[in-house]
């Protein structure tokens, strides 16, 4: 199993949520978030500076199984990308144990119902 943490534009979200939907990935988790790159800059508002260094973003976090973890990065790669700086970053890690509460499932069985692929 993997774990997926992804962040991407606000603008690209629904986008991204759409691609995931798309790639049979309908369970996740999201949040808005602000963060800071590498890129540096200011903004001068009648004649008041405001730092726009924190941009607002969407972190988006999921857990599939290892047959499902390259069409998801793949779903987002596609649905987040413009092609200029600050489309954002994907990060896989895996994950040794998931254990469904209700049930007592483990493993893949506590993704998804033993009837779905």
């Amino acid at each position: 199993m993997k774990k997926i943490e992804a962040i991407v534009r606000k603008s690209k979200f629904e986008e991204v949520r759409a691609a995931l939907h798309e790639a049979d990935i309908d369970f996740l988790s999201w949040w808005e978030v602000k963060g800071q790159g590498t890129a540096r800059q200011g903004l001068i508002f009648r004649g008041i500076a405001y730092d726009v260094n924190s941009v607002a973003r969407m972190f988006i976090s999921f857990v599939v199984r290892d047959i499902n973890a390259e069409k998801s990065i793949n779903a987002i790669l596609e649905s987040a990308f413009t092609g200029e700086s600050g489309d954002g970053r994907i990060f896989v890690t895996q994950i040794e144990q998931s254990i469904r509460v209700r049930t007592g499932d483990r493993g893949d069985e506590s993704l998804y119902d033993k009837d779905e692929k």
